[in-house]
């Protein structure tokens, strides 16, 4: 009788033995999950490095991820909204950044500021901006003068002919909020010039 009592503490103690196990490797596999979860994300905010003799925004080939698409205005005419909400999430009437493909779609491209005005399903619609002087008098563009978007302080414009359609998750940080004033004389140039609602 005395066997099967000990026999019978000694699962006992192997049990609480396996349970302590898989705690710890619980524990610690949540911890080595929350370590990379969190370098990736200071990865990802954090600028590539700028290689000698070059600039932080020159040409780059399209991300892995699928990047942002592009198309002329008026065949993507849609409702322009202003809802701006600095939750970390873009919404319109953000200024966002992120990967922008140039018109030639040869597979390259580069990061720049972009003025959210609407959402189709998960993807942002919006518009590129620019701080070339030279825009000022083009008509496709339109200036919305300096914000805190740009590092300098100096004016932007935005473009009005070429939509660009990105997915909610590839944007990659969130710059500023336009003001309501600026933001209606853009939204009333797609109205005018597009036919957006």
């Amino acid at each position: 009788m005395g066997g099967a009592g000990a026999e019978s503490g000694g699962h006992a103690v192997a049990v609480a033995t396996w349970g302590s196990l898989l705690r710890q490797a619980a524990e610690a596999g949540l911890k080595l999950l929350t370590h990379s979860t969190q370098q990736r994300e200071r990865t990802a905010q954090r600028p590539a490095p700028v290689r000698p003799g070059t600039s932080q925004t020159e040409a780059r080939p399209r991300p892995s991820s699928g990047g942002a698409r592009t198309a002329p205005a008026g065949e993507r005419a849609r409702r322009v909204a202003y809802a701006p909400d600095l939750d970390g999430a873009a919404d319109p009437g953000e200024i966002v950044w992120t990967w922008v493909p140039y018109e030639e779609d040869d597979g390259r491209g580069k990061d720049r500021p972009v003025l959210v005005v609407g959402r189709e399903g998960r993807d942002l619609v919006g518009l590129m901006l620019s701080s070339q002087s030279g825009r000022a008098d083009d008509r496709n563009w339109i200036g919305i003068g300096a914000g805190n978007w740009d590092g300098e302080g100096r004016p932007s414009y935005v473009r009005l002919d070429r939509v660009i359609e990105v997915g909610e998750h590839e944007i990659r940080r969130e710059g500023a909020v336009l003001d309501e004033g600026r933001f209606d004389r853009v939204a009333d140039e797609l109205r005018s010039r597009y036919g957006w609602a």
